[in-house]
């Protein structure tokens, strides 16, 4: 699954501690979702969408490796 965390991050002026700190979670976690080795749950996807404003779709994307 591909993810634009890092772009939203940029465009909001926010590091990957202070993302985490609003979604109560780890910056590692937060670093592991953007490099693709964590996928998060559908409630901490919305809890990040949220912070963006955004819906979810806008963030986390499907590959066509994700459907096998």
């Amino acid at each position: 699954m591909k993810n634009t965390i890092k772009v939203e991050r940029a465009r909001h002026d926010l590091s990957q501690a202070a993302l985490a700190g609003k979604v109560n979670v780890s910056r590692q976690t937060i670093h592991s979702i953007e490099i693709g080795k964590f996928i998060p749950s559908s409630l901490l996807a919305l809890k990040i969408a949220a912070v963006f404003n955004v819906k979810v779709e806008e963030i986390f994307l499907l590959e066509a490796d994700d459907w096998k």
